[in-house]
């Protein structure tokens, strides 16, 4: 179990605050426990301040206001090198002029480990990425995925107990980056090392973390395993910035009870579960999953809601057919079925009735 409390938190972000300019924050009051062995995702879109945190973190940027804590020690005016946290970036910041076997002999020169230790450390580091026959080359012999294990290595070289990685697949194609997804996630957990990682791709967070912190406007918007984010968003931006999401706009008409009903902007009334939204006539925006939706009406859910749509578009994925449809005034929503043996293909045009339990649709503040 991830301890989360920030008493014995490993890694703990405490009223964080950064600006720039001295008027304008980054960083809002960020308040942050990691657990000792956790993988941390932050996660969010170019501006909302997680590379700031980490870079924080690494001790490249000073807090303007607040406290870093690690492993109990307050390391605001630690130097970075003295932080002893393993750094993997995405454009590798491997020597040129190095081999391979030197660029991980560095960090440990630099602590004064002698020549056989550090062998043995090197061997290490490398066989853990299956690297060890490049021992020789220099990086610019080496296609980028073999440059990203090395840059790997060598932030684990010297067995730091936090290593902090900044969009470190960025540059690599989508199926060399999904592999290094899991030799990552695997490496993590064989290891038992904590990781703090920095991405805006919501898939690759989803795939890898234990916990993932979604920063926006320089703050956290929720904090939560991914199956919660996925599932259970807290507000819209959530359930916009994590996988693909139907959104209906329309007000509250009754709540109570974890329940509530919602009166669409096109008349139809529908049932939902509440979050962050408390009170009747409070405007919201209805979020449904894709996947939750169906419009076979022998695979509808026990008490679904059925609504009327029209086929506005049916796309062939292979094991995905994806619909869009017209559905309570709005052309964008959209439909994500399997690829089943007999499967009937809808066409554009064509009427049909969709549904979904009430407890996949979730009234959220529209923020």
């Amino acid at each position: 179990m991830v301890s989360t409390s920030p008493n014995d938190a490993f890694v703990a972000f405490e009223h964080v605050q950064k600006s720039y300019d001295g008027v304008s924050l980054v960083v809002k009051d960020l308040n942050l426990s990691i657990g000792k062995g956790e993988f941390l995702t932050m996660l969010g879109p170019s501006g909302s301040g997680k590379t700031t945190c980490l870079m924080m973190l690494a001790g490249f940027e000073t807090a303007t206001h607040g406290r870093i804590m690690l492993d109990g020690t307050n390391i605001n005016e630690v130097p970075p090198h003295k932080r002893g946290i393993g750094m993997v970036f995405q454009n590798y910041a491997l020597f040129p002029h190095m081999t391979v076997g030197e660029n991980l002999s560095f960090p440990l020169e630099v602590r004064g480990i002698g020549k056989s230790e550090r062998e043995a450390k090197v061997k290490r580091a490398l066989d853990m990425v299956q690297m060890y026959s490049f021992i020789n080359r220099r990086p610019a012999q080496l296609s980028g995925g073999q440059q990203q294990r090395i840059a790997l290595a060598r932030a684990l070289v010297f067995d730091p107990s936090l290593v902090l990685m900044d969009e470190p697949l960025g540059a690599l194609d989508k199926q060399l980056r999904e592999h290094m997804q899991f030799e990552i996630k695997h490496l993590h957990e064989s290891l038992g090392i904590t990781v703090v990682y920095v991405t805006h791709d919501q898939g690759e967070a989803l795939t890898m973390s234990d916990r993932v912190a979604v920063f926006n406007d320089g703050r956290i918007q929720q904090l939560a395993s991914p199956s919660d984010l996925y599932e259970r968003p807290d507000n819209s931006f959530v359930a916009q910035f994590i996988g693909e999401n139907n959104k209906l706009p329309g007000v509250i008409e009754s709540i109570g009870d974890g329940k509530c009903t919602v009166r669409l902007t096109t008349g139809e009334v529908i049932d939902a579960t509440p979050v962050n939204v408390s009170e009747k006539g409070a405007k919201t925006l209805v979020s449904i999953r894709p996947e939750r939706v169906e419009y076979k009406p022998e695979m509808m859910p026990a008490g679904a809601h059925t609504i009327d749509a029209e086929v506005m578009e049916f796309i062939y994925m292979g094991d995905l057919f994806r619909t869009r449809l017209r559905v309570a005034g709005s052309d964008e929503f959209v439909i994500k079925s399997r690829n089943t043996l007999g499967q009937r293909m809808l066409s554009p045009g064509e009427k049909i009735k969709i549904g979904w339990a009430p407890q996949d649709a979730r009234a959220l503040d529209p923020m």
